[in-house]
């Protein structure tokens, strides 16, 4: 290269050695330059080649992005402005297992919607008719449960629920929707989204937060039968004072596709790698 010129790469994880973090890929890629800027937020929890196995390599430094990244990140949790709230959602227990018990350490109340509800609604005895539940992970709903009620801090799930007869495939597939009176699920149903209930009672957490992480949606926002939950709660945390910090991933979707973007403090640009961080 002259001096003035870059090098784009192809997609490195074509090859098989990427993912692998092989140490002589690794040392390949570093033949390639002087010094290593690491600016990929989205995957620096990830380590792979072009991520952790070039750094060993070269003098290495965080870009301007990955800087702006730890800083919101890292000051929400080292010491946030209270009542200090996360509002989690999206499909699985299992994936954010890590995050919740390290935030029932720092939080003052704990928002969830999206399917993850229904495995914690299980847990504690409620009927949810046929929403997805992770059945392996019933005792670990129990654990977050029971360590939040030591802790003093408010553990919030849906009182109420959209729900249908069936999953919908897109927007124009027909099913039968209801909004349930309680936490209850009629059998045969599945959930899809919070209820009204459960929307003022998190606009209530919301309004009174300084801190906000948000991770995960509230349910199947990409259908528009199902949005009014994870909207409800962008528009209330756009409207807030607090400082609002968003996982990406299909928060950010939600989001922008709400044009609500442009009221959050920060969009982080790694879903998985801000529930790492």
């Amino acid at each position: 290269l002259q001096p003035g010129e870059v090098l784009l790469l192809e997609n490195v994880r074509f090859h098989p050695e990427e993912e692998a973090n092989d140490p002589e890929f690794a040392r390949n890629l570093a033949a390639l330059g002087d010094l290593f800027v690491n600016d990929a937020f989205g995957s620096c929890h990830r380590a792979h080649a072009s991520v952790a196995g070039v750094a060993a390599h070269l003098p290495a430094a965080a870009g301007y992005l990955l800087q702006k990244e730890i800083q919101y990140l890292g000051e929400a949790l080292a010491d946030p402005q209270r009542p200090f709230i996360a509002i989690l959602g999206g499909a699985k227990v299992a994936d954010k297992i890590g995050v919740i018990t390290n935030l029932l350490t720092k939080v003052d109340a704990l928002l969830i919607g999206g399917a993850m509800a229904y495995t914690f609604l299980k847990a504690k005895g409620v009927g949810v008719g046929a929403s997805r539940v992770e059945e392996d992970r019933q005792d670990d709903a129990r654990r977050m449960l029971d360590s939040a009620n030591q802790r003093g801090v408010k553990f919030l799930l849906p009182a109420d629920h959209v729900v249908a007869d069936k999953f919908p495939e897109s927007e124009s597939d027909q099913v039968t929707i209801q909004t349930t009176p309680d936490a209850t699920i009629p059998e045969g149903m599945l959930g899809l989204d919070i209820g009204p209930k459960t929307i003022e009672a998190y606009k209530g957490e919301i309004a009174a937060a300084r801190t906000i992480v948000w991770n995960g949606p509230m349910g199947v926002f990409e259908d528009s039968r199902f949005a009014a939950g994870t909207r409800a709660v962008a528009e209330a945390v756009g409207a807030s004072d607090a400082t609002s910090i968003l996982g990406g991933g299909d928060t950010a979707a939600a989001v922008n596709a709400f044009g609500l973007a442009d009221q959050m403090t920060h969009i982080s640009t790694g879903g998985g790698a801000s529930l790492e961080f």
